[in-house]
């Protein structure tokens, strides 16, 4: 049953130019060796800052000029949870949510949300819609170079507020969660075919992870030292890609599927070797691909009647993006039990499916979906005895010897 609703280092970058793309890619070396670690004691709180797309946006996109497509500040978003919408894209609740729970954090409120200014316990920079790439959606999102130029501005004010002292430690010992690249794969699929004839998917693949990393020594080179990341789930899944392949009756479309495992394949790789580069640098990867996937597979044993049809909107497996009736699409239905379904909308999963998520993200305890080498609870309970915040110069054959061990990555 449904409700049909109408109109409701030394930084050392270059600069390589591709067609269409000026990306900027690392050859930063940074060398040395992980420190000594010790749990902190529970009554210190850990503050959580969040990057990336629109699995983490709270709602900073409400707040910026942009299309009601990258937007979620209307009905019935947030309708299970917050009983308004939020700006999340989704029923409810998302995994940064469930991860300030877990971490007795209050929920971390969107940097651009007006009269935001205690970021003690850490802020939101996702935005709906961004990738790793400034070029993806550019002039409708925040992509994440310039989320990275607000998290310097919170620095500042942190540093204006508690002293150089403080803020160091508040930034070594907090924890950065990522979640960003799907866009970067999804826009010039489903919105020019011919894209991928520029470029293989491993050097695609290579660019958008090279921009990931410049993000990643950025935040580093300020202090931050604990970094989390969820890898791609199965893309072509999703209800809002099985739609724009003509012919297709309901499968997923593997052709994304497999630029997704490629990433999946190479950002392993290069969070080892940043790991190797990065003294101090320590990381959790949840494999959001195989967690999602069992769900997918196994529906009834995690509680979901419905995986192949999102609750809200409209056209074949309601994969058209109209929930809400504020997008190009007016009409859309809405299911009666949002908790019973995977997909909230053709692109983001129940408030139901993300805690799943969030809780294999936090224990790792799970035969699916590994989260390793850490979880994301050791990362909050981690403690620095000894933290290099230095970034040591390197000669020039050190810096080419690493450069040339990214280029075989990818």
């Amino acid at each position: 049953m449904s409700r049909k609703v109408l109109n409701q280092t030394e930084d050392m970058a270059i600069t390589v130019r591709f067609p269409g793309l000026y990306i900027m890619l690392i050859n930063t070396v940074i060398i040395g060796i992980g420190g000594a670690h010790e749990f902190r004691s529970p009554e210190k709180h850990v503050a959580l800052f969040v990057f990336g797309d629109s699995r983490f946006d709270p709602g900073n996109n409400n707040y910026i000029n942009t299309a009601t497509e990258y937007q979620a500040n209307f009905w019935p978003y947030g309708e299970t949870f917050f009983g308004f919408p939020t700006g999340r894209f989704s029923d409810g609740r998302l995994i940064p949510d469930f991860i300030c729970e877990y971490a007795k954090l209050p929920l971390i409120p969107p940097y651009l949300k007006p009269g935001v200014h205690n970021y003690e316990y850490g802020v939101n920079f996702a935005s709906g819609g961004a990738g790793a790439l400034i070029e993806t959606h550019q002039g409708f999102v925040v992509d994440l170079q310039t989320q990275l130029s607000y998290f310097k501005n919170v620095v500042k004010q942190l540093r204006s507020k508690l002293g150089d002292q403080e803020a160091k430690e508040l930034i070594s010992s907090a924890v950065y969660f990522f979640s960003v690249g799907g866009n970067d794969y999804l826009s010039p699929f489903t919105s020019d075919s011919s894209f991928f004839d520029k470029y293989s998917k491993k050097e695609y693949v290579g660019i958008v992870l090279g921009n990931l990393t410049q993000v990643i020594e950025g935040i580093y080179k300020i202090g931050g030292r604990k970094f989390g990341f969820l890898n791609m789930t199965p893309l072509g899944c999703l209800p809002a890609v099985k739609i724009v392949q003509p012919g297709n009756t309901g499968s997923c479309v593997e052709e994304l599927n497999s630029l997704a495992k490629l990433h999946n394949r190479e950002l392993p790789k290069v969070l080892q070797l940043i790991q190797r580069q990065l003294k101090g640098f320590i990381y959790s990867e949840h494999d959001f691909y195989t967690s999602f996937g069992e769900i997918l597979e196994n529906p009834l044993k995690y509680g979901f009647k419905e995986v192949n049809v999102a609750c809200c909107g409209t056209g074949p497996s309601r994969g058209v993006f109209s929930c809400g009736g504020n997008r190009e699409v007016k009409e859309f239905e809405l299911c009666n039990n949002a908790s019973d379904f995977l997909f909230f909308d053709s692109l983001h999963p129940t408030e139901k499916a993300y805690k799943q998520v969030a809780e294999l993200i936090w224990s790792g305890e799970s035969d699916i979906g590994h989260t390793e080498p850490f979880n994301l609870k050791a990362l909050f309970e981690l403690e620095k005895s000894r933290v290099d915040f230095g970034i040591k110069k390197t000669t020039s054959n050190q810096r080419a010897n690493a450069y040339m061990k990214l280029r075989s990555i990818f």
